[in-house]
């Protein structure tokens, strides 16, 4: 990629006589990025020398796992709309963020990887904590680059920044060799703003608002389905403008969540396999689905043989490669959402669908019945997943950040949590991370300090990222953490149970006394086995202003509904 010289800002910095390793440190506060995740390691502690001298202007927490640096810089970007930053070193340093920077890709999320690299001279020898970050990294990352020269630093560190948050956001990894750290340049900054070759926010075409807003006016029984885009977009604002025109009843993917408050009287509920009964069944029944910010993931879909196929389908999306590719859409809105909503608006009707609305209802009372009645309101010893977010719910009014960890806990809380304002569900949603939680929250809360953040986590994703129980401590970050306990790889042991006969194989969880453990970290801790407690204890927890980890035992073979079985059209959904 070359930067277009004539669509760059002027400099904004003098020029300096700098190392390559201080030249990063400036780009990055030039990019207003003064709070960054990471690990030290031989090949990147020239840097590391420079936030020594530089500790006033930027914060550099230290994760006890370069993988926790990645979900720590996840959680800061969804809830600060900021880019995430990220620091390791080569070789297993470097290797430990792919995880993070593969979730980042799938989900949207802008961050900018910086990893040290053995001396030029070493490339391809096989040097000691050598590896290929940029071979291995390049099918998840939005862009990469290795950086040999110091005087490379500034532009690449430019269009690093520029890729990761324009357009559809992502991770960008940069590579900086160790002689080029410590060689010395003539330094100066430009921000990028806009690469040739490359279009973030294609062109609205005005014809295709035309044929949408025809569909819209003739649909009788049309459906929104919303996803991230809305939140990244930042078209909150319009978007709930349209559906209260409209009348169009909208559901969301569990990224979308969050993006219209739950009690809106237009949200329907969430859609894919967890997901409500209504929504799902009624995606083949609608005439018009309307997809805003959603790439039509396989979780949403289920057989796309039979996904929606009697609906005309109208696609709002930013990405070219995600229009068209597992669902055919009859007209396309390629652009930000934010400028084809508003679009939209002026042109379409003000419309009510009481009739569609009646079948929403009647569907939602058959789930209630079922299903939500009895996770909400259990009349059995055993705690379940729903009463726990009920409770926290209770304790935090709708306003706190929820962030999820993967598994049965995360659909329960997607499902049950309510949410008042946009940026509040942070999970891991395309890439399913086990271990995102705990990292994710550190960055979520630094990301909005003002906000409660609660960690709903399984005791198996728990443990995966527990070490970072460590960065709590040492940063005093006041997360609440919720490790809803039910001995058992819970999401794995559900299907063992319908599918593979309750073969439970390797998912049985023998688990450690998380109590003592968050003590061992000066952590405030608790644990809830009984339902009578369970109110006092989140109470509790909720305010408490320091970090607080809550242990709930929940029934150990508790399963979530409805559901999907993989591979099943969403008409095939299961209540029991």
């Amino acid at each position: 990629m070359e930067t277009s010289t004539n669509e760059k800002t002027k400099t904004t910095t003098e020029k300096l006589h700098i190392s390559g390793a201080e030249a990063v440190i400036r780009c990055l506060l030039a990019e207003d990025a003064n709070l960054v995740y990471g690990y030290p390691g031989g090949a990147i502690m020239p840097i590391y020398d420079e936030l020594f001298k530089f500790q006033d202007q930027l914060h550099h927490v230290l994760t006890r796992h370069e993988q926790g640096a990645t979900h720590a810089a996840q959680g800061f970007a969804r809830t600060s709309g900021k880019v995430g930053v990220a620091l390791a070193t080569s070789g297993p340093g470097a290797t430990n963020l792919v995880t993070g920077i593969a979730d980042a890709q799938i989900d949207s999320t802008p961050m900018v990887c910086i990893t040290g690299q053995v001396a030029s001279h070493l490339l391809g020898s096989d040097a000691f904590q050598e590896t290929d970050i940029i071979g291995i990294s390049t099918p998840v990352t939005k862009w990469n680059y290795q950086i040999t020269k110091a005087s490379e630093i500034p532009e690449i560190m430019a269009k690093a920044f520029y890729i990761a948050r324009s357009g559809r956001p992502g991770p960008v990894l940069i590579d900086i060799t160790k002689d080029a750290q410590f060689e010395k340049f003539d330094f100066s900054y430009e921000k990028c703003v806009g690469i040739r070759s490359y279009q973030p926010y294609p062109s609205l075409s005005m014809d295709a608002v035309e044929e949408a807003v025809a569909l819209i006016e003739q649909a009788k029984k049309p459906l929104v389905v919303w996803g991230q885009g809305v939140i990244l977009g930042r078209a909150e604002e319009e978007f709930k403008t349209f559906v209260e025109k409209s009348g169009i009843p909208a559901v969301w993917t569990i990224l979308g969540l969050s993006a219209l408050p739950t009690n809106h009287p237009s949200n329907r509920g969430m859609v894919g396999m967890h997901g409500n009964y209504a929504p799902n069944l009624l995606t083949n029944e609608c005439d018009l689905l309307i997809a805003i910010g959603m790439r039509f993931d396989d979780r949403v879909t289920g057989d796309l043989k039979t996904y929606a196929k009697q609906a005309k389908v109208i696609h709002l999306e930013l990405d070219p490669a995600e229009v068209n590719k597992n669902v055919m859409a009859d007209v396309v809105l390629l652009s930000d959402c934010k400028i084809s909503l508003k679009a939209l608006i002026d042109r379409i009707s003000q419309k009510t669908y009481p009739q569609w609305i009646q079948r929403f209802d009647e569907l939602d009372a058959i789930e209630v019945e079922k299903v939500i009645h009895s996770d909400l309101n259990p009349t059995k010893d055993g705690l379940t997943m729903g009463e726990a977010i009920a409770m926290i719910n209770k304790h935090s009014n709708g306003d706190a950040v929820i962030v999820t960890d993967v598994g049965q806990h995360q659909m329960v809380a997607c499902r049950y949590a309510q949410f008042n304002q946009s940026k509040s569900n942070v999970t891991s949603g395309g890439l399913g991370t086990m271990g995102f939680a705990l990292p994710a929250a550190i960055g979520a809360k630094m990301g909005a300090p003002d906000r409660e953040v609660v960690a709903v986590i399984g005791d198996g994703g728990y443990q995966m990222t527990i070490q970072e129980l460590g960065t709590i401590f040492q940063q005093q970050v006041a997360v609440k953490i919720v490790v809803l306990n039910n001995d058992f790889l819970g999401m794995v042991r559900q299907w063992q149970q319908l599918f593979f006969d309750k073969r439970y194989a390797s998912t049985e969880m023998v688990n450690p006394d998380f109590v003592t453990i968050a003590k061992g970290f000066q952590i405030q801790a608790n644990r809830v086995k009984e339902r009578k407690d369970l109110d006092q204890a989140v109470q509790e927890m909720m305010t408490s202003d320091k970090p607080y980890f809550l242990e709930i035992c929940v029934e150990k073979e508790d399963n979530v509904f409805p559901m999907i079985p993989t591979g099943a059209s969403v008409s095939d959904i299961r209540l029991e």
